[in-house]
């Protein structure tokens, strides 16, 4: 479990392909004061599991599952990456819950400044519309923002300069993609409410009657 408050800024060293399985090597400080095998790390907002590490690089595998379903997949040597360690139990919660598994990859269509604020507005699959709502969590590669606009297929957020200087989303451009994890309890808040209507649309007369209730 992540909480979306980025802890530093990586660098890729290394990418080694194989078909749709990587392993990737990042350059990091911080996160790695503290690392050990099968910690979990969120590269780009996307839960991985450390396989090596030194004092100042890491290493983790990518499945094929997650190589085409995030952005991870199109890293580069060089390329910057937001980082972050898993949630301590006893750490402070800045952000809001964020599992690491993303759900859909968004496509930025818009980018400007309001006085201090960057403004970035993300168009998304719009089967995943039902998972936002204005002023709700939403994490962008890795990071905990704000919904302060929505369409049914787009979103936009507000970064502080502080968030700017922080991550990597000041490097994004129009066009550019983004991982996208849609707020975890509001997705299982939906889900058992589906499962209940499908329950109680099981409880029918006839059902009754053929089980000895009616």
């Amino acid at each position: 479990m992540f909480t979306g408050i980025i802890e530093e800024i990586g660098t890729v060293v290394s990418v080694k392909k194989t078909g749709e399985a990587m392993e990737l090597t990042l350059a990091a400080k911080k996160i790695l004061t503290d690392v050990n095998l099968g910690d979990s790390i969120a590269i780009n907002g996307v839960c991985l599991t450390v396989t090596t590490y030194t004092t100042s690089q890491f290493t983790a595998d990518v499945m094929p599952e997650t190589y085409a379903a995030t952005t991870i997949g199109r890293l580069k040597r060089g390329t910057q990456v937001n980082l972050e360690r898993a949630m301590a139990a006893g750490g402070r919660f800045g952000g809001h819950f964020v599992t690491g598994h993303c759900d859909a990859v968004g496509e930025i269509t818009d980018r400007q400044m309001n006085q201090n604020a960057l403004q970035v507005t993300i168009q998304f699959p719009e089967e995943f519309r039902k998972y936002v709502i204005m002023k709700g969590s939403i994490s962008v590669d890795g990071v905990s923002l704000t919904v302060f606009g929505l369409t049914p297929n787009s979103l936009t957020i507000s970064l502080i300069p502080h968030t700017v200087e922080q991550t990597i989303l000041h490097t994004k451009r129009t066009g550019d993609s983004v991982n996208l994890e849609f707020d975890v309890l509001g997705k299982y808040i939906l889900g058992a409410a589906h499962q209940e209507r499908s329950q109680k649309s099981t409880m029918t007369h006839s059902f009754l009657q053929e089980n000895g209730y009616a």
